[in-house]
């Protein structure tokens, strides 16, 4: 069997730091599905504008690996504990495919770039080949009785975040609310606990830069990228 791309993802994370762990949960963050040529038909759209959300089927295109392990150290258990892949999300599987759920805002069929997309909540970094798209199907997919496994006893606890009005106005308006998620989601490793430490994130074409202490991020700069 090919499995080819047919389309690829624009999003605002030029790099892995920084996206979010799992669709669905920064539903501030806007981003592009692009079809590639030969699947910009109209036809194949059909319908499509119906549903509220959508599957994406894609490429771990930066996690690519000569081998696969058994096992991984997911980053919802501090990287300490092994489980095993197939109990993961893990990038580093035997085939390197992404699910991911996510709002479908527009279907908008005659745009410069020809049929694309406009998503919520997507994980994915800009550039990502997308493999298949499906709708979601609420009376299928929905299961309110499932259990979470281990991520059940690590429940997620956001962070605070301090930002000086004078470096957020540096942010292009229409990505600051989603910059501000994006940060309350807290985007270190889990195992990353160093206050004095400086991170940097690249995101809608700046380069920020934060601190994390006691549960509060602080922002503490932002430039443009390339200056």
């Amino acid at each position: 069997m090919e499995i080819r791309p047919i389309a690829r993802i624009r999003s605002e994370f030029p790099e892995k730091f920084g996206v979010p762990r799992q669709s669905g949960l920064i539903d501030s963050l806007r981003a592009q599905v692009v079809f590639l040529p030969e699947f910009q038909v109209p036809e194949a759209f059909r319908e499509l504008a119906g549903f509220s959300h959508i599957w994406l089927l894609w490429e771990f295109s930066e996690a690519r690996r000569p081998q696969w392990s058994p096992t991984v150290r997911p980053p919802r258990l501090g990287g300490n504990r092994r489980v095993g892949v197939f109990a993961s999300r893990s990038p580093f599987r035997p085939n390197p495919i992404g699910l991911s759920c996510v709002a479908l805002e527009k279907v908008e069929l005659h745009s410069p770039q020809g049929p694309l997309l406009l998503v919520r909540g997507a994980d994915l970094m800009d550039g990502t080949p997308i493999f298949d798209i499906k709708p979601y199907l609420p009376q299928a997919d929905c299961r309110p009785e499932a259990s979470g496994g281990y991520t059940d006893e690590t429940p997620w606890r956001g962070l605070s975040v301090e930002a000086p009005p004078a470096l957020l106005e540096q942010v292009p308006a229409a990505s600051r609310q989603a910059l501000l998620d994006v940060l309350a989601a807290d985007p270190r490793p889990h195992y990353h606990k160093d206050p004095q430490r400086v991170y940097g994130m690249s995101f809608a074409g700046m380069e920020v830069r934060f601190t994390v202490d006691q549960g509060m991020l602080r922002v503490v700069g932002v430039e443009r990228k390339g200056t």
